[in-house]
């Protein structure tokens, strides 16, 4: 299979981006997006040019670390899938894709399709974790968790955070993120103690570090790797509106 791809290249932070076309051929249709972009850079590595720089780890779908935004949608076509999840066999022979970075003010471009994501992580410790002691396992095993609120807290738990909510949103919204990770505590016991200051914290974290408000269009949803439902924001808003009148 042979594709045209429109790559965003930006050299640093500070230096203005711009898209590059380049022409790949020969690759197998059972080839993941990532192994083409590794086959890209070999060919450019192999005429002395600069490969494209790009995020990824696991390549399994779990780190969430692989973002790219892929002919207009984040982690490309496929539904429920991350980036190395990813498949040519997805596209036609022939096919032009354009591939560029997230984009979000919160999500600096660092280089190439490289963003800067640690603002997640200045969310994540401004409160989403329990600081109080919870006792060892068998402790836990004691405190009896109705299942319904077991299955909502591990559904919220499966997200990655890798920031394709963020980048299907028009208003670069955090709320599907934050709202996942104080759902997943607010479902069970041992994140109680601490709820109230959790989402308080979380949310003015989330506000102070640019991210756009919530307006329920569930670009969020749809884009989701790990197909986290819209409904834990409405969990999130009962939280933070409980914390502030309580």
């Amino acid at each position: 299979m042979d594709f045209t791809l429109k790559i965003w290249r930006q050299e640093n932070a500070r230096a203005k981006g711009r898209f590059v076309t380049y022409h790949v051929t020969g690759i197998s249709p059972e080839c993941s997006f990532l192994e083409m972009l590794d086959i890209l850079n070999q060919q450019l590595i192999d005429k002395f040019e600069k490969p494209v720089c790009y995020d990824h780890d696991c390549r399994e779908g779990i780190c969430g670390a692989c973002g790219l935004y892929i002919n207009g949608r984040p982690h490309g076509q496929d539904d429920g899938v991350t980036t190395c999840q990813l498949h040519m066999r997805r596209y036609r022979d022939g096919d032009t894709i354009t591939v560029e970075p997230w984009r979000a003010k919160p999500f600096p471009v660092i280089k190439d399709l490289v963003v800067d994501r640690s603002a997640f992580d200045k969310i994540i410790a401004s409160g989403g974790y329990i600081s109080v002691s919870t006792g060892g396992v068998p402790d836990a095993n004691t405190i009896l968790v109705p299942k319904e609120d077991a299955e909502l807290a591990m559904d919220a738990a499966a997200c990655i955070g890798c920031g394709a909510c963020v980048a299907a949103c028009k208003n670069a919204s955090a709320m599907l993120f934050v709202a996942s990770k104080v759902s997943q505590f607010a479902k069970l016991p041992q994140g109680r103690v601490e709820a109230k200051e959790r989402v308080k914290k979380m949310v003015a974290k989330m506000d102070e570090l640019g991210f756009g408000a919530c307006t329920n269009t569930g670009a969020c949803e749809v884009e989701c790797p790990k197909n986290i439902s819209l409904s834990h924001i409405a969990c999130l808003n009962r939280e933070y509106f409980k914390a502030k009148i309580l």
